[in-house]
């Protein structure tokens, strides 16, 4: 049996605009992009600003569909699932993203926040969805008695921890994090990472853990993908491609990352 959760193979998606005169103006945004994730591992997707990593994220959660391209789920081709299918599919995947605020109702309460997607899969929890609901909330570390405040009630550290408590709530099998820590204070982020980190080990679920940040991607992935306008130049274990990177732009990410370790520098320089 396959330990491959979710494949991508050749995802190309293509935007198109008129300019002036009518002029028709298209930009690859994702070009070619293959990778697989495996079961209850952690797959980093790193690269700056406009590489297209988040739209390749999007084509993943099915929020975005790919101009081309295969992407399987179990084995199952989902590129253009719909109705059932796709509803089975993103409860199956779900999303935490970079601004909690935004991407929280600000005029719900967290309980209401926590109940819309098993409202939205019909699902109904043993014991109540309210207790259910209280139960997430001590899985991320809030107070439950908190469950009737709203969103801005909270801090950022806290609003994260509302949004991975949501996308937690119908037992997914792959959570992709859409720079889900990069909003954040350095010493929130270490916390969300334990977080994340902590709930993987419980519940044995994949990451998609989209960011630019390679110290925070360090901490948390198995394997890495770097991303440079559109394409993948490398990818791998961890180690290899942060001990032997084979691609320029994946070295000048790595040269960008603050170090205290000499022995690392020393590696750095060794290699050119």
């Amino acid at each position: 049996m396959s330990d491959v959760l979710l494949s991508a193979r050749d995802l190309t998606k293509r935007f198109t605009s008129r300019g002036p005169y009518g002029r028709r103006n298209e930009f690859t945004a994702v070009d070619g992009v293959s990778f697989d994730v495996r079961l209850g591992e952690t797959l980093a997707v790193v690269g700056e600003s406009g590489c297209g990593k988040s739209t390749t994220a999007r084509i993943v959660a099915r929020l975005m569909e790919p101009t081309s391209g295969l992407l399987e789920f179990e084995g199952e081709d989902i590129t253009h699932a719909s109705g059932a299918r796709l509803a089975a599919y993103r409860s199956n995947v779900q999303v935490v993203f970079q601004d909690p605020f935004s991407s929280l109702n600000p005029r719900h309460t967290v309980e209401r926040i926590l109940m819309a997607p098993l409202d939205y899969q019909g699902i109904a929890p043993k014991g109540g969805r309210r207790a259910y609901t209280r139960e997430l909330m001590e899985r991320v570390g809030l107070n439950p008695d908190h469950a009737h405040r709203y969103p801005k009630q909270f801090s950022g550290g806290q609003a994260q921890r509302i949004g991975i408590a949501r996308a937690l709530a119908v037992d997914p099998r792959l959570v992709i994090c859409d720079e889900a820590v990069s909003a954040l204070d350095v010493s929130v982020q270490a916390q969300v990472i334990d977080l994340l980190r902590r709930l993987q080990r419980e519940s044995g679920f994949s990451y998609v853990f989209i960011a630019h940040d390679l110290a925070v991607v360090r901490q948390i992935a198995q394997r890495v993908a770097v991303m440079c306008k559109g394409r993948i130049v490398e990818q791998g274990p961890c180690a290899e491609v942060f001990d032997d990177p084979r691609d320029p732009y994946t070295r000048t990410l790595l040269a960008a990352i603050p170090r205290i370790n000499p022995e690392w520098d020393r590696r750095r320089r060794a290699a050119g």
